[in-house]
């Protein structure tokens, strides 16, 4: 239960609310307590005494007593529906946004249907114990006790037999509830498992489709659903077991009250009025008593729902603002260093990046290429923090990017990755959507004006142009309405548009023809001239682009130079980009009007601007 009372801030600005809740239901408690003791009066009173002009008082007192009783039952729901709302609304926005802030190193951890099970479902669960079951929980508990106390002053021996009916049921609902919350955590875990799987044969249908795994991911998800339901038949088993001992217990000691008490009339040592109360009181004990067990259920299902939440939101942000962050270099001329940079993956695999160090000058491209698991995209992914080195620092103009604000960073430092994720919105939305603050340039394009002009650039003013609505047209979710060459060439445009003084591509042209790829290396070097570009690419035609390529081999820098000097001295260089002998014509192809970028073009005059240490 301690994952549920840190929870506890989130109803402190409504304190006062949740404090009328729960002083409603226990007067409505107290009412129908109250019922009993003007039953007992009436019986030994007017009945007995056929006493029939007080009859009305203790009529009109038991309606106020019922009236009150139902008032504040409506009281209590109007009163904890605001704060439970906004509970959930609340937790949602924080664990989303903690979300946002955790480096990749953690979403490469977990699985997105999990995170949407514990953002849903897990927070839906605490806002439901919190607007029913907490209140009632601690208001059944009282009304037994309370109960009991009432019982002790009609009858003492009547009390007796209740309690020695109850105190089992206190047993039986603590083991229960210890049982309970094991089957109700792994049912929630398996929820977030299938909630994964529906989320990917959904994204990923074209692959099932083309490769004919759909019957093969409907029996995954088959057996996943069977696994959910016995664990849920397992909830239902121990629940039903408890009901079965908080039902026939009550049961009992009703019988024995009825048959001592009755007894007890009989011999004139209990009254009719004092039997009748007591039967009243322990049958209105019932529903406290009856729901103590789903109670009980409920407050395990949120308390595992609630260790869940808290195990994401528990999760260290390690890359945040500094305390003090220092401002931009003014103005941003984009050298980037690398010194002595170390990275290792969390969970003891073996290190991406071991000691490298490198020097990018101002308005130079740079192309690092490598294997496979040579450490490219994890070298490309701390220019813009979105990891940290575990040693070793990397700096723009001088600057430790820690030392930067997270917002200043990415204004100056854009990137586009292999897989170019698009949004469900219009292309406007998905190419605007790393513009943070206006460009304020001399010649800066205003509005639209700016999006056609990054989408001239890398060729896709064409394709939009000739949708239906053209920037404003819808594409759907991941844009899958579009092919691969065009969604990459969306994306390419987003990173462009903010007129960044970095720009990171990470193999942002691999899934362009090999014409398209010229045209839009040509484009770019209009770009490229004017900013530093760090790119990770492997085709001859791209690697032309760059004034000097970065050969990683097994996390560390084996060699830099230009490209036709690292195809001449480099036999794993060589390997790794040429074209394979069985495909002689692709190389030329690949390289197409990029050929001219060579050492002796304007690539070659800009050579040199990368250093090594």
């Amino acid at each position: 239960m301690t994952s549920l009372r840190r929870c506890a801030p989130y109803l402190r600005p409504h304190r006062w609310l949740m404090a009328g809740a729960c002083g409603a239901a226990f007067g409505s408690m107290l009412a129908g307590l109250a019922m009993p003791l003007v039953l007992q009066g009436l019986v030994d009173g007017p009945v007995a005494e056929r006493d029939f002009a007080a009859l009305p008082w203790f009529i009109g007192g038991f309606a106020l007593l019922g009236v009150v009783e139902a008032v504040l039952l409506g009281a209590r729901r109007l009163l904890v529906v605001r704060p439970a709302t906004r509970l959930e609304t609340a937790m949602r926005a924080d664990v989303a946004a903690h979300i946002q802030r955790l480096p990749l190193s953690f979403h490469a951890r977990w699985q997105s249907g999990q995170l949407l099970s514990r953002t849903v479902s897990d927070v839906t669960e605490i806002g439901r114990f919190v607007a029913f079951s907490a209140v009632y929980l601690m208001v059944n508990v009282a009304a037994l006790v309370v109960g009991l106390l009432v019982l002790a002053r009609l009858a003492p021996v009547l009390a007796l037999i209740v309690f020695l009916a109850y105190a089992p049921m206190v047993l039986a609902t603590t083991v229960f509830e210890q049982r309970f919350r094991v089957v109700a955590r792994s049912a929630q875990e398996l929820s977030g498992d299938l909630s994964t799987t529906v989320e990917e044969s959904v994204l990923g249908v074209r692959v099932l489709k083309v490769f004919g795994r759909g019957p093969e991911t409907v029996r995954r998800f088959t057996e996943q659903a069977r696994r959910l339901r016995g664990l849920e038949l397992r909830k239902l088993s121990y629940t039903a077991a408890l009901w079965w001992v908080i039902t026939a217990l009550p049961d009992l000691a009703i019988v024995a009250m009825i048959g001592y008490g009755g007894h007890s009339v009989a011999t004139g040592s209990l009254t009719l009025g004092t039997l009748m109360a007591a039967v009243t009181v322990a049958t209105y004990l019932r529903w406290p008593a009856d729901t103590l067990g789903w109670l009980t259920a409920d407050a395990s299902t949120a308390a595992a729902a609630a260790d869940r939440y808290w195990q994401v939101r528990d999760e260290p942000v390690t890359v945040t603002d500094p305390p003090r962050p220092l401002p931009l270099p003014s103005p941003v001329r984009g050298e980037v260093r690398l010194e002595d940079v170390h990275y290792a993956h969390p969970g003891g695999r073996a290190a991406a990046l071991r000691g490298v160090d490198l020097t990018i000058r101002a308005g130079s491209t740079v192309a690092v290429v490598g294997a496979t698991g040579s450490g490219k995209s994890t070298l490309l992914s701390l220019l813009s923090r979105l990891d940290d080195p575990t040693s070793g620092r990397v700096t723009l103009d001088g600057t430790d990017l820690r030392d930067l604000a997270l917002a200043d960073l990415r204004s100056v430092v854009c990137s586009a990755f292999d897989d170019p994720v698009l949004f469900s919105g219009t292309v406007r939305d998905n190419v605007t959507l790393g513009v943070r603050r206006p460009d304020t340039g001399p010649d800066a394009p205003d509005g639209d004006d700016a999006v056609w002009e990054a989408l001239r650039t890398v060729r896709a003013d064409g394709f939009v142009s000739a949708l239906p609505e053209r920037l404003s047209t819808v594409i759907g979710e991941e844009g899958l309405g579009l092919s691969g060459g065009q969604r990459q060439r969306l994306a390419l445009a987003r990173a462009i548009l903010p007129r960044p003084s970095v720009l990171v591509l990470d193999d942002a042209l691999s899934a362009l023809d090999v014409r398209t790829e010229a045209e839009v290396e040509a484009a770019l070097r209009g770009v490229l001239s004017r900013v530093t570009t760090v790119v990770a690419a492997h085709r001859p035609g791209t690697l032309r682009l760059a004034d000097q390529v970065v050969f990683l081999s097994g996390g560390r820098v084996a060699a830099t130079g230009t490209h036709d000097e690292l195809m001449a001295r480099e036999p794993e260089y060589r390997l790794l980009v040429q074209p394979p002998p069985e495909m002689p014509g692709a190389g030329a192809d690949a390289e197409g009007p990029a050929a001219g970028a060579g050492a002796g073009g304007p690539a070659g005059d800009r050579a040199g601007k990368v250093e090594t240490r």
